[in-house]
């Protein structure tokens, strides 16, 4: 699983929340990704832009 973590505060969420990659899905182009918080205890759904900007790759726990 990979683990993201914000660059900037994003909706409700602190610059440095760290976030698990739970799913991604495409459907005619656009990309949405779900995101857990690290304790699991709040999802969200973002664009692959919203991603890209808001978020930056720590590492993947596989």
């Amino acid at each position: 699983m990979d683990i993201y973590r914000l660059k900037k505060q994003f909706k409700e969420y602190k610059k440095g929340t760290q976030f698990y990659l739970v799913a991604q899905s495409e459907f005619i182009g656009v990309k949405e990704f779900v995101l857990r918080t690290k304790d699991l205890t709040n999802s969200i759904s973002v664009s692959e832009n919203e991603l890209l900007t808001y978020f930056s790759f720590i590492k993947s726990s596989h």
